[in-house]
Formats: C-alpha cells, sequence, structure tokens
C-alpha cells in the first residue's frame, strides 16, 4: 500500500510547502497553512475528450490558422451583455464573485430563465430545488427547458451532463463542489482549483459556456487560489451596499470584451431589474440650490454617467481633523486637499473633511478631480453652484486641469441630460470635433475656475 503524502496549501493565495508554516512566504498572510491530502498517481479525467485533445496538440503556422467567428448567445439582459461584451460567448467560462445575498444567484437564474431557445444546466451546491423553484416563481418567468441539479460531486454532474447536453451550466457555488481525486474538504485551496481545472476541460472540449458563482474573503477578494482568475475566461464582480437598492456588476478580467464594462440593477421584490439610463438615478432631486455638490461626467468602460459627488467641509470640533469619504479614495481626496491648500491658499487643515458620492457608486475615474474639487470649494465658501453645470477635468499637483480621454462622450452625455455648460480642461481643446449645443468653457488653472464660479 502507497504512503499517503501530505502538503500544506496557503487558504489565502494556494502557494504550497512541505511542512507547516506561520507566515505564508507568498502573500505574508498568518495562519493560513493546512494540510491535505494529495494523489499523484495517475489519473482518469472526471471529463476527457480524445477529439479535442487530437486537434489541439499539432503545432500550426500563424498564417494557416483561419479565424473563426465566436458565437454569442445574447442574453434578454442588456446589462450583462454590455458587461460581456455582447453575450455569452460558445466554450468560454465565467466566474462571478459578490458578497452573500447581494444577488448572484438571483440574477444568473433570471438571466437563464429568459434564455428559452436554450437547453440549461443550473446545478446548486447550497440550495434545494424547493429553494431555486420557489426564487423561480417570485421571478415570474416560466422556463420549460431549463433543468435543475442539486448536488456537489463532480462525477455526478459530469454523468447528468453526459445525459442531458445542455447548452448553457450555470454552477453555485463553485465552494461546494469536490472531486473524489482529492482527499480534502469542500471549499479548500486544492478542491476549488481542481474542480475548476475539470470544468475548464469540459467547456473547452465541448464548446459549453459554465457561469461559476464564486464566494468572495471578508477582503473582498475572490475566495480560493488567486489562479482561478487565471483559468476562466471573464471574471465578474457584483457589488453593492445593502442599504441601497442599487447593484453593480462589474468585468474585471474579459477575454472576449472591455475588461472596464459596468452594468447597474435595481434590486426589486420580483428580481433584478436593468437601469438603462442610470446618469438620471445618480443625480439626486432638489427643491432648491444646496452647496457642496457639483455633478461630474465620468466614464466607465464604454459607458459615460454623469454623477452627483457631495462634500462638506465644517470647522473641526476634535483636536485632529476628520477626512471621512464613501465611494471616493481617500488618498486621492488628501491630495485634492493639498493642492487646495498649497495653490489656493484654503486653511483645510483645521477643516473636517466629509464627502460622498451619490447612489453607492464607488468611483476610480480621476476626470471626477475637478468636480470633487468644486463641490469642496462651494461647501467652504457655502455657496451653492449652479446645477446646469457639470465637471470634466484631472487635477494636477501644481493646480493645473490636466486633459482626460473620450471628452466627446462625456460632452454629448451632459447634453442629452439638459445641462446648459460643462467646464473642462483647455488641453482638451484639440480632442474636440464636433459641434455641441451645451456650452464648453475650459480652463487650465484652479485659479481661474474659482474666480468664474464664486
Amino acid at each position: 500500500m502507497a504512503k499517503t503524502k501530505t502538503s500544506f496549501f496557503c487558504q489565502n493565495c494556494g502557494a504550497e510547502s512541505a511542512k507547516w508554516q506561520g507566515k505564508c512566504p507568498s502573500c505574508n498572510a498568518w495562519n493560513t497553512f493546512v494540510e491535505e491530502i494529495i494523489q499523484h498517481e495517475t489519473k482518469q479525467a472526471t471529463w476527457q475528450d480524445d477529439t479535442a485533445k487530437s486537434t489541439n496538440s499539432k503545432s500550426k503556422l500563424l498564417h494557416e490558422i483561419v479565424e473563426s467567428t465566436t458565437l454569442r448567445y445574447v442574453t434578454h439582459d442588456a446589462e450583462l451583455n454590455r458587461v460581456l461584451g455582447g453575450g455569452i460567448v460558445e466554450g468560454s467560462v465565467i466566474l462571478v464573485a459578490g458578497e452573500p445575498g447581494i444577488g448572484k444567484s438571483t440574477l444568473f437564474l433570471q438571466a437563464c430563465l429568459e434564455l428559452n431557445q436554450l437547453k440549461i444546466l443550473y446545478i446548486s451546491g447550497e440550495e434545494s430545488l424547493q429553494q431555486i423553484k420557489m426564487r423561480a416563481d417570485r421571478v415570474g418567468v416560466v422556463n420549460e427547458t431549463m433543468y435543475l441539479l442539486a448536488a456537489t460531486d463532480t462525477q455526478t454532474i459530469f454523468n447528468e451532463i453526459k445525459k442531458i447536453k445542455p447548452q448553457l451550466v450555470v454552477i453555485d457555488s463553485i465552494q461546494t463542489l469536490e472531486t473524489t481525486h482529492i482527499d480534502s474538504s469542500p471549499g479548500s485551496v486544492s478542491q476549488v482549483r481542481e474542480c475548476t481545472a475539470e470544468i475548464v476541460r469540459f467547456a473547452k472540449a465541448t464548446n459549453t459556456p459554465v457561469i461559476i458563482i464564486g464566494h468572495i474573503t471578508k477582503e473582498g477578494t475572490i475566495a480560493g487560489p488567486k489562479v482561478l482568475e487565471h483559468m476562466v475566461d471573464t471574471v465578474l464582480q457584483f457589488e453593492g451596499d445593502r442599504h441601497y437598492t442599487y447593484r453593480i456588476l462589474r468585468s474585471v478580467k474579459n477575454r472576449f470584451g472591455n475588461s472596464n464594462e459596468l452594468g447597474i440593477y435595481e434590486m426589486c421584490e420580483s428580481g433584478l431589474r436593468q437601469i438603462s439610463n442610470p446618469s438620471e438615478l445618480l443625480i439626486s432631486q432638489k427643491d432648491e440650490a444646496l452647496s457642496g455638490i457639483a455633478i461630474a461626467a465620468m466614464i466607465e468602460g464604454a459607458r459615460p454617467l454623469l454623477i452627483e459627488t457631495q462634500a462638506l467641509v465644517t470647522h473641526a470640533v476634535y483636536g485632529t481633523p476628520q477626512r471621512t469619504v464613501t465611494g471616493f479614495d481617500l488618498r486621492r481626496l488628501q491630495l485634492l486637499l493639498a493642492v487646495l491648500e498649497k495653490r489656493g491658499g484654503f486653511h483645510f487643515g483645521a477643516k473636517d473633511v466629509f464627502l460622498n458620492i451619490a447612489g453607492g457608486l464607488r468611483v476610480e475615474d480621476p476626470a471626477i478631480d475637478l468636480a470633487v474639487l468644486s463641490a469642496l470649494l462651494s461647501s467652504y465658501e457655502d455657496k451653492p453652484l449652479s446645477s446646469k453645470i457639470c465637471f470634466v477635468g484631472e487635477v494636477g499637483l501644481s493646480g493645473e486641469i490636466r486633459a482626460v480621454n473620450r471628452i466627446e462622450q462625456r460632452i454629448a452625455e451632459a447634453e442629452k441630460l439638459g445641462f446648459e455648460k460643462i467646464i473642462i480642461s483647455k488641453f482638451n481643446q484639440k480632442s474636440i470635433h464636433s459641434k455641441f449645443q451645451i456650452e464648453v468653457a475650459m480652463f487650465s488653472k484652479i485659479e481661474e475656475l474659482y474666480r468664474l464660479l464664486f
């Protein structure tokens, strides 16, 4: 009888070690090594396709390869299609991660129910078939070509797939699956890695798209080894604040489309509703002009959005001034405050500063710098800005307003929503080739902008 061999795996990053270590040398996490039994004997793969192996094992000259058009299954969800780059690509593996209870299962159950023309297999390792049926009844869409399976063993799953021959497979979730080739508990690094490898082999061999739903850790990263994200074709993050009804589906990696796309949904009793024009929702409706509010024209992926930035500047009640942000980078705020202090002579060092991006969005586009800065100055002076003005521009350390990309898309979105004036960088002038009805004001320094506004 062969001796059982064990190894230690980091549950955070998947690093392997021959002995237990308190601190992982790869990711520097503490107490994450767990002993797992490994088997190195030759084994028959759970899913094996000899024809696929024979066709892909021969080398070819680059010019001899015929480019084929990738077939996409276009869903009834326009937001999902946008994030995926036009639909679900045949043979692709899509990994979706998000917090528990955010709506991952609801989103893809809803998308599958609406795909009446496809034979779909929905595999659940977390819920019973009755629970999934209750959720489907709540969504209110009938699909007679959708199969449900409650199983966690990959052998059982692939046997069922061979019988049904589905055109789309959904797995909820990868952390609950286990394969007989690895003697460790479900959710461990080696189990997640091996189960995902089997699913990827199946998807590529049969040209069947697979959607994998995954968990996240308390730090917000996808649970399991980092190699999981490298193995799949597309990685989506489903995020949102539970106190808001809005949910954001964000593309992190996409081999078949833009990797920075964004889809916005609203959580309702009957499921998730698509938000086709989020700019109108992200700009709050006010009865009167209020100080500390500025509108920014940002870009997420290929989508222009107008969002509201809210700032509050008050005298510091305690000894140390507070800096609190929601939806914006705290270090970026501190940089902008330092620019205003040094270049504009505003004494923010003795003030509490609070900044909020309306609607629960998390923004990384540097083009909203100018709107944040204008909102800060508006609250500092306690003078409201016109609700018909929006701002686009990145602010440099010397106080200059820098040019941003795709300026024409931003101007067109502002014009479509009825804004009368947009303030941009003077250095964006050469990028504008179209004529717009909206007034375009150009500045190169924050001092010039301050004189115009106040």
